[in-house]
């Protein structure tokens, strides 16, 4: 069995496939509630190159997760296998006080069918169905609505919280990027004190509908339904939870996070 035979098995949909909409859609949820977003290696010290053998071998011979430029990157094989023609995506999160990420802080992807769709596998706890890259339309997900609203360099994402306002996702240029220039801000979001990755974890699956579980820290937020179970862990929970909703045997020592099982 080759790794992408490997990833294709974990993420569980059965074969043949066609390059369709309905592919697609079982695809992206299927991934999402199978393969958590993660950042084990950031915190173990494990280099991440942008080599998409690297990444297929990580999360199918390994059964492992990642970060998006991992994620979204294993994706975009998995569906160019298939026949779909994928294009690589630059986008920019939004921090605190309405600035936006550094250049390629972001990895999605552009499915074109009869018309394009924003697929993203590596946004943590975000849409789990596939959108239309078209302003202009409120777009139900299980998890809530999104709509596209037209900027000066592409287009902002916005998603309909559950307090009623429409807050931004992130930013998303339409120029079609090759995984390369993607490099230098994954070194960054490696290395960098400032990096969300480094120093905490950040781990992110997703349920059946608008159910998931995201991990920032130690503060865990799990949402059932229309329950919500928000609270920080000590340290046992902590390392209970990292194994058995994100599959990452972990345990701290001599003052640093390090990995309890062999890669």
């Amino acid at each position: 069995m080759t790794d992408l035979d490997a990833y294709r098995e974990r993420i569980g949909v059965p074969g043949p496939l066609r390059p369709d909409l309905p592919t697609l859609r079982a695809l992206h949820g299927a991934h999402l509630r199978t393969i958590p977003f993660e950042n084990a290696s950031v915190l173990f010290g494990e280099p991440i190159e942008l080599d998409t053998d690297r990444f297929i071998h990580k999360l199918g011979a390994q059964r492992r997760g990642g970060f998006c430029y991992e994620l979204n990157g294993a994706f975009a094989v998995l569906l160019r296998a298939i026949g779909f023609q994928v294009d690589l995506l630059e986008a920019r999160g939004h921090e605190d006080g309405g600035r936006l990420g550094p250049r390629f802080d972001h990895l999605a992807l552009r499915v074109t069918l009869d018309e394009p769709w924003l697929a993203d596998v590596g946004f943590g706890y975000s849409f789990v169905e596939p959108l239309r890259l078209a302003t202009g339309v409120e777009q139900l997900d299980p998890v809530g609505a999104f709509r596209f609203v037209s900027v000066c360099d592409g287009l902002d994402l916005e998603w309909h919280h559950r307090d009623g306002r429409w807050l931004p996702h992130y930013q998303l240029s339409l120029d079609a990027r090759e995984l390369s220039e993607f490099v230098e801000t994954c070194h960054y979001q490696q290395t960098a004190p400032e990096s969300p990755f480094v120093g905490r974890w950040m781990c992110a699956t997703a349920g059946e509908g608008s159910d998931g579980t995201t991990l920032a820290g130690r503060h865990l937020i799990a949402t059932h339904g229309a329950a919500r179970d928000e609270r920080d862990l000590i340290d046992e929970e902590l390392i209970g939870v990292l194994a058995t909703v994100f599959g990452i045997r972990a345990g701290f020592l001599d003052g640093r996070w390090s990995r309890l099982d062999p890669t």
